[in-house]
C-alpha cells in the first residue's frame, strides 16, 4: 500500500521519524482545537469518559452524543455532541482547559498525530500508520519539543487507547460484511451489537440477566476480570459478536 498516494488533505508522513509540537497554555492558539470540531467516539473512549464522569454509559450517550454514519452503511458511529454556543465548544472544556484531561478521548491524545490501521488479511495482525495533521490556526507545530511515535504514545498514554481501538476495528470490519443481512436496519442483531460497543453498562446487566460467561469455557481470572472491568467486558463482548454473528470460533461453548 502507498501511504503517499493515500493521505488526505492536511496530513503528512513523518519525516525521519521523528515530529515537532508542543501544545500548553502561553501558545496563542491554546484551546482553539476544542471547538467546532467533528470528533467521532470508540467504545473504549466512552468507557474512560464515562468513569470519569461516574455516569453510566446509557446517561452518557443521552447527554453527550449523537448518532452518525460509520466508516461503511451496515453500522453507525457516535460523535460527540458539541455545546449549543456560537463556539460549538467541546461539552467538557472548563475555564482552566480540558476537565476531562486524565480520561480524554483517544482522538484527543493522539493530536497532532492521526492514527490508521490496516488489515493485510489471511489472519495477519493489523498493521498502524500515524500520519501528522497540519491545521492552519495550529501553533504547536512551532514548538522547539520534538518526539518519536514511541515518546508520544507513552507521553499521551495512548497504549490502552490503541490496544482497545485497534479490536473494534477488527470488529467493525466484520460488521462491513454486513452479518445482519436480511434484518433490515436496526434490527435486533444490529441493536444488540450497539449495546455492546457503546452501552457497556446495559451489556453488563444482559450478561448478568441471561448468565452469559456461565455458557462458555472460561478461566476463573478472566471471568473475575470481566465482572470487574469494563475493557475486559468490552472485550468479551467483542468476541461474543463475532461469535453469534459469523460463528467464529473466539468462544467455545459448554
Amino acid at each position: 500500500m502507498d501511504i503517499e498516494n493515500h493521505l488526505l488533505p492536511g496530513r503528512t508522513t513523518i519525516e525521519n521519524g521523528r515530529f515537532q509540537f508542543h501544545c500548553h497554555s502561553r501558545v496563542s492558539c491554546y484551546l482553539h482545537c476544542c471547538h467546532n470540531v467533528d470528533m467521532l467516539l470508540f467504545p473504549y473512549d466512552i468507557i474512560l469518559l464515562k468513569e470519569y464522569l461516574a455516569i453510566n454509559s446509557t446517561e452518557f450517550i443521552e447527554r453527550f452524543t449523537s448518532i452518525t454514519a460509520g466508516s461503511h452503511p451496515f453500522f453507525p458511529s457516535l460523535k460527540l455532541k458539541m455545546r449549543e454556543n456560537v463556539e460549538r465548544s467541546c461539552p467538557f472544556l472548563g475555564e482552566q482547559g480540558c476537565s476531562v484531561y486524565v480520561n480524554r478521548p483517544s482522538a484527543c491524545r493522539t493530536y497532532p498525530l492521526e492514527r490508521g490501521v490496516e488489515n493485510p488479511g489471511k489472519g495477519k495482525s493489523l498493521k498502524a500508520h500515524y500520519f501528522l495533521t497540519h491545521h492552519p490556526y495550529c501553533k504547536g507545530h512551532l514548538e522547539s519539543r520534538s518526539y518519536t511515535i514511541s515518546q508520544w504514545e507513552r507521553d499521551q498514554n495512548l497504549y490502552d487507547c490503541n490496544m482497545y481501538n485497534d479490536l473494534w476495528a477488527e470488529l467493525d470490519a466484520f460488521f462491513a460484511t454486513n452479518p445482519w443481512a436480511g434484518e433490515g436496519k436496526a434490527g435486533p442483531y444490529q441493536r444488540l451489537a450497539f449495546m455492546v460497543c457503546y452501552d457497556i453498562d446495559r451489556f453488563r446487566s444482559y450478561v448478568e440477566t441471561h448468565q452469559l460467561l456461565n455458557g462458555f469455557h472460561l478461566r476463573k481470572d478472566e471471568v473475575k476480570r470481566i465482572n470487574k472491568n469494563d475493557g475486559a467486558l468490552l472485550q468479551f463482548g467483542f468476541r461474543w459478536l463475532e461469535f453469534i454473528l459469523g460463528g467464529r470460533k473466539l468462544l467455545v461453548k459448554k
